[in-house]
This record gives C-alpha cells, structure tokens and sequence, in this order.
C-alpha cells in the first residue's frame, strides 16, 4: 500500500532525503564539537602545572585545592587546627604522593570521559603520562614511589549504586611495567579460583615492601577485601563488605569505609581493621564518608567530606583508633596525604 501524506505534504526524493540526513547530522556534529571546545576553555589559559617553586617537601600535608583545583600545602602540624596553605601546586582532580614523588589524575574534556595519568617527579615535574578511558576516583603511591594505581568509573558515578563500572591500573615506576586492569588477576574467594563477568576492582593500597597490596573487589552484588601479591600476580579475599581500603604507616591496620545502611544519600562508616586480630574498629566520625582515607601517622586518619559554605569538600581527620573527635583541618580541600620530608 502506498504512502498517504496531507495534500500540504509531498513525498520527498532520494536527493532531498540524503540532504536532510546531512544536515541532522551536521547539527549534531555541530553540538558535540561546541561542546567539546566550550570544555576546552574552562582549561584553556588556565596554568595546570606547578609553579617553579613548588615541590614535595616537609612535614607538610598537600592537598588538593578545591577553589581552583590545584595541589597546595599546609604545615602538617596545622591539620588539627587549620593553618595558611601555599598554593601553586598541579592542577589534579585526584592527588596522591610519597616523598619521592607523586601521582597527578587530571580530567580530560571531551564527548567521551578520558583521564589523565601524571607521574611527577619530587618537584613536581612531569616524568610520564598515560591517557585513560573513564572519570578518575582513585590514586594511591607506594611509601617507596616505586609503585603507582588509579581508579577511573568506566560507567556511573557513584559507589552508592550497583551501576557502575570501574577499571583500577597499577604501575611499576623501576621496570615501567604497566597493569592497564586488575581484572585479570588470579583471585580466590572462599577457598576456591573465582570467575565472573562483573568483577571490578577499586581502592589499592599498597605495603612497604612493594609487594603485597590490598583493594576492594566486588562481584555479585557484595564487596570483598582482597590481599593481592605482584610476584604471583594473585589476590585473595580475606573478609565481606570493606571498601577504599589504606594501610597504615607501620602496615598493621587497614582504614575502609563499611556499608552501614541501604541509605544511598548515607551508606557508609569508617572503620580500622586489625590485620593480626581482624577486629574491626568503628571511628568516630558519624558521617559517611565516600573517600580513601589516608593516614597522617600511625594515630590519625584525613578524609574528605562535603564542604559547608558552598565549598565543594572539606578534609577531616579522626583517631584511628575510635576515641576522640572529628576536626576540620582544611577548608575547601580533598585528596589529603602526609608528606614526611
């Protein structure tokens, strides 16, 4: 049956039709490049690398900025009671280091989410970057600086969900090996070699001695501590239902966030596992914190929250060992770590 069109109609040619086709996706094209370029100019003119003058050094907490997205630092001596930070650091959207260098996770604008893997230098000087598919989340540096790991959501944006997808890398900075996914490590959960389709890893944490690392699994709806070995290139799960975690400096506890409600706005708390005892320590800080603690000392824990006066996050710290009260140690901060010297 042929097709009927309103006597104001016509039925268009195969010329006209192809010429339509163009122009819709012209338009389309059109409103993803102004898209990208409009992305482009919140960086363009914007310095994103650090001043001359600005390097790794200490007792000193670095962080980043939230007002202007870059790394600066404060005396770490200050982190319980607030003090004058200097700024002029990267520009990160996640920050980590040890005292020989650090890791620098930038986002990179564009239809498609891509990050930006920055290994830097104790001056804070690019040595090496390696682009990522995905929004970054995660960094961690080894105490030596030997060994680096990122986190990026592949899909999603929260832990909170069951939706999300992420992709965890580690890299060995003295044979410049590259680990582009955990996903393929050999790991045992209950005794036995397990595989699956949704496994995804997150929040490594690494040892002294560079080997041995700690990360979070999950598969099949629940969420496992994992203790992964480089040598063998296997991890196994030790206990249900931690998340983020990261060692301490003497390497006897792990600090995690614990899923304590089915609450999306408020699901977690933090906690410190005994790694001899495996006894779980409630902090305490009350709220729930989606971040990967970091350690200060061997006594206390920084992590970020949702700032107050319209800041985007405020960083925190607690005892690690349950007494005590929460502080604010810097306004308008994330992405705390302790840098010795």
């Amino acid at each position: 049956m042929s097709a009927r069109f309103p006597k104001s109609a016509t039925p268009l040619g195969p010329r006209a039709r192809i010429a339509v086709v163009v122009a819709a996706v012209l338009l389309l094209a059109g409103g993803s490049v102004g898209y990208v370029m409009h992305a482009g100019q919140r960086t363009k003119g914007r310095q994103t690398e650090a001043d001359a003058s600005f390097a790794l050094g200490g007792p000193a907490l670095y962080f980043r900025d939230t007002a202007g997205g870059r790394v600066a630092h404060q005396p770490l001596t200050a982190a319980r009671s607030g003090g004058t930070r200097t700024r002029g650091g990267p520009a990160c959207d996640r920050f980590y280091a040890s005292d020989e260098g650090a890791l620098c996770l930038r986002a990179k604008p564009g239809v498609l989410p891509k990050t930006y893997a920055i290994v830097l230098d104790r001056r804070l000087r690019e040595k090496r970057r390696i682009t990522v598919p995905g929004v970054p989340t995660r960094a961690r540096v080894s105490a030596s600086g030997r060994m680096l790991s990122w986190t990026v959501f592949a899909t999603g944006d929260s832990y909170a969900t069951t939706s999300f997808s992420t992709r965890t890398a580690i890299l060995d900075l003295r044979t410049g090996y590259l680990i582009k996914s955990m996903e393929n490590i050999q790991l045992t959960i209950d005794g036995a070699r397990y595989h699956a389709p949704d496994v995804n890893y997150w929040g490594v944490t690494f040892a002294r001695d560079d080997n041995r690392f700690y990360a979070t699994v999950s598969t099949k709806g629940r969420t496992y501590l994992v203790e992964g070995n480089m040598r063998d290139w296997t991890a196994k799960a030790l206990r249900q239902n931690v998340e983020c975690p990261s060692l301490s400096p003497d390497n006897t506890r792990l600090a995690f966030k614990k899923k304590v409600s089915d609450d999306a706005a408020a699901p977690w708390r933090l906690y410190v596992l005994d790694l001899r005892t495996m006894r779980e320590t409630p902090l305490a800080e009350e709220h729930s914190v989606d971040d990967q603690a970091a350690w200060l000392d061997d006594g206390t824990l920084a992590y970020a929250l949702p700032g107050g006066g319209g800041r985007g996050s405020d960083i925190w710290t607690v005892p690690a060992d349950g007494t005590g009260t929460p502080r604010v140690a810097v306004k308008g901060g994330s992405s705390p770590v302790a840098v010795a010297g």
